[in-house]
């Protein structure tokens, strides 16, 4: 709560209302899919509904007030004295509506809402040490998917068969949910990077991108991994190797201090000397904890810079179209004198026969 009392200051107002549920369970420990977080100078309240009473009690620390509204937060917010004496309030522009923004200018007479985009983004970006945890441990359960892929996996099996067994594993695992559904991409499907799981049937003489990742305990993990199945050609090999030498530069440079765009480029410029700068067509990296996809974007055009305690991604990759893709991704966390990668799932082209 120090942290978001913090805003109060930095953006001169007298009250900060959280409603982004990722955000909530960040500043408060509530993990309901109902809450407006309300904070003041002098104090921190919680609404949400009745359903999350006991669930809301339990979760949130002493220092934050709970109330249990029976007909909407907003109206509860405004029936209360909550906002007393508060003349600015400022709120998460990029997670409400344009009427729910009239509906407060109506309800609160004499009080200005201001917008603020990103209001907590970089401060939930840098994670503590229990957050570092919590993202290790949902990795080593994507780690142990992995494995057990690696014998699971044969010529024959479609894709869709594949992501069926890593959702299945992830949740027999403990997984609350996946972080997005996997991609399990074979031969020319490969040269997607959002691709969809099919009805393809993998086949000897090609590669296949896997994208998984899961919550655990409310806190995200993300690997990819490429894998041949039977002896892949010749461009398929050196092209792995490309990849695999432009994340490992990546991860041997990034720390704090240092420009995101400027991580992005060691890993492109590493493709660009082996004429596949073309074939990298999406941004390194990206951060992630209680969402999949956070603060900061780790690409070309990002002025963001790689805090100490941040958790990304690194993630480059080419694409071959109608032929092949490959991608290697590991979630790192960013250190004053460089990074410790939290993936442990080995990074050679395993070959599946």
């Amino acid at each position: 709560m120090p942290k978001v009392k913090r805003r109060l200051h930095d953006l001169e107002v007298d009250a900060v209302l959280v409603n982004f549920a990722p955000d909530v369970r960040w500043s408060s420990g509530f993990t309901g899919s109902n809450g407006l977080l309300v904070v003041t100078t002098d104090a921190a309240h919680l609404i949400t509904d009745g359903r999350y009473r006991d669930q809301a009690e339990n979760e949130v620390p002493d220092d934050v007030m709970v109330h249990i509204s029976s007909n909407g937060l907003d109206a509860y917010l405004a029936e209360s004295d909550l906002l007393a004496g508060c003349r600015r309030v400022a709120f998460q522009a990029d997670h409400v509506t344009v009427s729910r923004r009239s509906d407060w200018d109506e309800r609160f007479d004499g009080v200005e809402f201001v917008p603020v985009d990103q209001m907590l983004t970089n401060q939930a970006g840098v994670k503590s040490e229990d957050e570092v945890e919590a993202i290790a441990a949902a990795q080593r359960l994507t780690d142990g998917v992995f494995k057990d892929l690696l014998h699971l996996i044969q010529p024959g099996m479609t894709e869709k068969e594949v992501a069926a067994e890593i959702v299945y594993r992830h949740m027999k695992g403990g997984a609350e949910k996946m972080s997005f559904d996997p991609i399990v991409a074979s031969g020319p499907n490969g040269a997607l990077p959002h691709a969809r799981p099919t009805d393809r049937v993998l086949q000897k003489g090609e590669l296949v991108v896997i994208d998984m990742g899961c919550f655990l305990n409310g806190y995200a993990s993300d690997m990819t991994r490429t894998i041949a199945i039977g002896a892949p050609d010749e461009e398929m090999k050196q092209a792995y190797a490309a990849v695999l030498e432009a994340q490992e530069a990546a991860l041997q440079v990034a720390r704090s201090g240092m420009q995101a765009s400027e991580l992005d480029a060691v890993a492109r410029d590493v493709l660009a000397s082996h004429d596949l700068a073309d074939a990298f067509t999406h941004s390194l990296g990206h951060g992630l904890g209680l969402q999949i996809h956070e603060w900061p974007r780790v690409s070309r055009n990002s002025d963001s810079e790689l805090s100490e305690g941040v958790v990304i991604t690194i993630e480059p990759g080419v694409y071959i179209p109608g032929r092949f893709g490959i991608r290697i991704e590991d979630i790192v966390v960013i250190e004053e004198e460089g990074c410790r990668n939290l993936t442990t799932s080995p990074k050679d082209l395993k070959q599946i026969e």
